[in-house]
């Protein structure tokens, strides 16, 4: 009996099954795994295949199962399995659930491709141990590993190829898909640990995914996550995550991310898409968009965010630490604070670091920046950039021509036009 310890699951599949009296029965097409809870998933049933032409299916009971070497001995008679034409349904097969799927990497927090899968051998019984991910799994499940193996250790003995095992725990991956037809995903477990990985990580293995994974990886985050995974993503694939996934739940995702990186958004779609999803959204949400979308992508008033901070001339310090603990779910910059009158004029500016050892009854007003900086809404990013640079602020009020508060732009949105901007220009040089 072959007593090694480690199989590859591509070393089986396709291997004579043959009956107790040594008979041929068919070919191992596929083994279920028994999904039950455990960090291992177990074998719990052999699917045979026999036929060319006209295929047919007979599955079997692991306990049916005497040895898997060369071939698979069976403990019982040929006569007593059952073969019907259509491939019988089961939850979770190796073959058509794990091979060639795409898999979380807990650990690494990558997206990877199965090309082989490891099974531990305990007495006559199979474990899911690990996938491989390895380009040799893939020229083992080929037929080709003996050729390119004998060939690279002419050329290259110590190459990575051949000492290097690109294995992956089962217990720290996470099955994106169960096969196309199959809406599902095993979120028990792998849920906590998905929601462990850094928005920024996760934001990263969205972008591997491909069109139909993407959306359900999304999907199964908490809310909260949804959204910051969301706004870490680049722009162009926010716009092609929002195509994918149903409106209203476009519709939640722009009413709440900063405006500015919903306009941009919004502009990036198809204007039929972009009308259906405004026409969804709140009116005060809806009102407030379609106005900054009537701006030039590239003036201050494009770039403005309609998130702010503002109190009366009559506020104190202490009405402003109020605000300030009061709006720490914005997104945007809360250490600014904009002074304005009954008509939102500007009246001044101050932030936290101007007020925080003041006395709290302090008048707001009399902790002001000496210079009232600012924009206006047709101001170009230059404009912009060199205020931002020669204050020292993060952050400048955006006003019109009647010197009314409009917005805000922050240094990351300066940043990120400028790089684009300077991203185009380099792109017609090429």
């Amino acid at each position: 009996m072959n007593t090694k310890f480690f199989i590859y699951f591509s070393e089986v599949l396709g291997k004579t099954v043959r009956d107790a009296r040594n008979r041929r029965v068919g070919k191992l097409c596929d083994i279920v795994m028994k999904m039950d809870g455990e960090i291992y998933p177990k074998a719990s049933v052999l699917l045979i295949r026999r036929g060319i032409f006209f295929k047919a299916y007979a599955p079997l009971d692991w306990e049916t199962v005497q040895e898997v070497g060369d071939f698979v001995k069976l403990k019982v008679n040929k006569g007593q399995i059952k073969f019907e034409r259509l491939r019988p349904k089961n939850d979770f097969c190796l073959c058509i659930d794990i091979l060639d799927q795409q898999i979380v990497d807990v650990d690494d927090h990558k997206v990877v491709r199965v090309n082989d899968i490891h099974l531990l051998r305990v007495e006559n019984h199979l474990y899911l141990a690990h996938v491989d991910v390895s380009l040799r799994g893939l020229v083992r499940r080929l037929g080709w590993a003996e050729f390119t193996d004998g060939l690279i250790r002419i050329f290259s003995p110590n190459s990575a190829y051949l000492t290097q095992e690109e294995l992956i725990s089962w217990k720290n991956t996470q099955v994106l898909t169960l096969g196309r037809a199959k809406n599902v995903l095993r979120l028990d477990m792998g849920r906590q640990k998905l929601e462990q990985i850094p928005p920024v990580k996760l934001a990263d293995i969205l972008e591997d995914l491909d069109k139909f994974d993407k959306p359900r990886l999304f999907r199964s985050l908490e809310i909260k996550l949804q959204r910051q995974v969301f706004t870490d993503l680049p722009t162009i694939k926010q716009a092609e995550l929002i195509e994918q996934l149903e409106a209203k739940e476009a519709v939640s995702l722009l009413e709440n991310i900063p405006a500015d990186e919903a306009v941009d958004l919004l502009s990036r779609l198809p204007k039929r898409k972009s009308r259906q999803l405004m026409r969804l959204m709140e009116t005060k949400t809806s009102k407030q968009l379609s106005k900054l979308l009537g701006f030039s992508k590239d003036s201050a008033g494009g770039l403005m965010s309609t998130e702010y901070l503002t109190l009366p001339q009559v506020a104190t310090v202490s009405d402003a630490f109020e605000k300030i603990k009061e709006s720490t779910h914005l997104p945007t910059n809360i250490y600014y604070i904009h002074i304005v009158d009954d008509q939102n004029k500007l009246l001044g500016l101050t932030a936290l670091r101007n007020f925080i050892n003041a006395d709290p009854q302090t008048p707001l007003i009399q902790t002001c920046f000496p210079n009232n900086v600012f924009v206006r809404t047709d101001d170009s990013v230059r404009e912009v950039a060199l205020l931002l640079e020669k204050y020292r602020y993060t952050a400048i009020p955006v006003l019109n021509e009647e010197d009314i508060l409009q917005g805000v732009i922050t240094i990351d949105d300066v940043v990120e036009e400028l790089i684009r901007i300077a991203w185009s220009q380099y792109k017609e040089k090429i």
